[in-house]
């Protein structure tokens, strides 16, 4: 049985405790080794614990981190959970992220490529600016899924009626960031384990159809590609193979990549940007075989009926649903660099499979996290900073907004002198 992949983060503010619930949901999942419990307890030892397991040393790997309690780099993990009968489950990847603010950057890198996000918040403290500031970018990163899960719930001695104050305070935050997400909460304590894996008797006054606990809910959540057949098709081409001295391949062209979007069937008519020229998919390749249909987002070989001057960077779709090719991009933008970005600045832009050289046109706004205002264009934008900047391109490149296609709707710019990543940026649609 293969099972599913479901992404998700964790972000909040300094001391929510990310990093602990992370450790207990791998704890109380079985998915930590003796001799890494060994490690953690002697860590929890020398950090003055009196015999507990510091559950966040299973995750904040640094040393800086360990050293100061909090967590700098986004620290990635992996855990599945089946059923005892074998019949369902999923398998899970988590990115744990920095609740400093000068580690937004980390934190826009580890949501990216989330299915949902858990904002963590402190029974005690409510809803904090950082808080705000997380949601807000998993909200402008079109994250379909957000869990507010109201941690230290012992500290406060599981009272219901602070739950129900933080639920309307946030609740009311929510309603101005516009976004689309299913929003669930949820009250827990990581330290103790109460509604994380198993229900708490502590919190008997919690329901939710969504799920009881946040590990049956991360099992029964819908991920983004449940319905691959809903959205355009889009397969950016990553590498042309042509096998060379393979007996009996002399004839072999295959077009390789991963299918970003949608899903694609042996037999039906596509087109190939920017060319134009139209052909069918003679087979679909995979280690394993062919297959009669790709579904996003798996990684396959498209084989075509007609020879065609193909290379990287090049996309084949459907075309009754090809994107437009274009020059000139409006998006929002995170920038992640010491020096600043500014009108007139030179750039490589990476889209799917696709790198060209773009110039910044204008920076057209700012966004203020308190109050999710758009203010007047500033004259840079500095690290951490989000806005929207205009752009234009050397050549064409095939986009969709953001808001309709997280995957052909994102790019990140890069630095030509040091080839380094120096913001993320997600497509607007005209006139948005």
């Amino acid at each position: 049985m293969t099972l599913d992949l479901l992404r998700f983060t964790t972000a909040g503010s300094v001391d929510d405790g990310k990093s602990t619930l992370i450790g207990r949901l791998l704890y109380d999942t079985k998915q930590v080794f003796d001799d890494q419990l060994e490690h953690v307890a002697e860590a929890s030892v020398r950090r003055g614990g009196e015999g507990a397991l510091d559950l966040a040393l299973l995750t904040d790997g640094l040393r800086a981190e360990r050293e100061q309690g909090i967590t700098i780099d986004v620290a990635y993990r992996y855990f599945s959970t089946v059923a005892l009968d074998g019949s369902s489950g999923r398998r899970f990847i988590i990115a744990d992220c920095p609740g400093h603010q000068q580690y937004t950057r980390n934190m826009v890198t580890g949501a990216s490529t989330a299915d949902l996000a858990v904002i963590l918040l402190d029974a005690r403290h409510g809803v904090l600016e950082q808080s705000k500031r997380h949601a807000f970018i998993s909200a402008l990163l079109g994250i379909p899924h957000l869990v507010v899960a109201v941690n230290k719930m012992d500290l406060v001695d599981y009272s219901q009626e602070r739950f129900d104050e933080i639920v309307a305070e946030f609740s009311q935050f929510a309603g101005k960031l516009g976004a689309r997400a299913d929003l669930v909460y949820i009250p827990i304590s990581a330290l103790h384990g109460d509604n994380v894996v198993e229900p708490s008797s502590n919190l008997s006054w919690y329901e939710n159809p969504a799920g009881p606990t946040l590990l049956s809910l991360l099992e029964t959540v819908e991920v983004a590609y449940d319905h691959p057949f809903q959205t355009p098709a889009r397969f950016p081409v990553q590498w042309v193979i042509r096998p060379q001295g393979v007996p009996g391949a002399a004839d072999y062209r295959g077009y390789a990549g991963q299918l970003a979007s949608g899903a694609l069937r042996a037999g039906e008519e596509v087109v190939v940007l920017p060319g134009g020229q139209r052909t069918k998919i003679a087979a679909i390749d995979t280690y394993d075989g062919e297959l009669e249909a790709a579904l996003a987002p798996m990684s396959v070989t498209l084989r075509l009926q007609d020879e065609i001057d193909i290379s990287r960077g090049e996309m084949i779709c459907r075309p009754d649903e090809a994107p437009e090719p274009t020059r000139e991009l409006e998006a929002d933008i995170c920038w992640m660099a010491e020096a600043p970005l500014r009108p007139g600045g030179r750039y490589q832009i990476k889209h799917t499979t696709r790198s060209v050289s773009a110039i910044v046109e204008g920076l057209l706004d700012s966004v203020d996290v308190h109050t999710l205002q758009r203010g007047d264009a500033p004259q840079e934008m500095g690290l951490n900073d989000i806005g929207k900047v205009r752009l234009r391109t050397s050549a064409p490149l095939f986009v969709d907004p953001y808001s309709r296609n997280r995957r052909t709707g994102s790019f990140i710019l890069i630095d030509e002198a040091s080839n380094g990543t120096v913001g993320a940026g997600m497509i607007c649609a005209p006139d948005a």
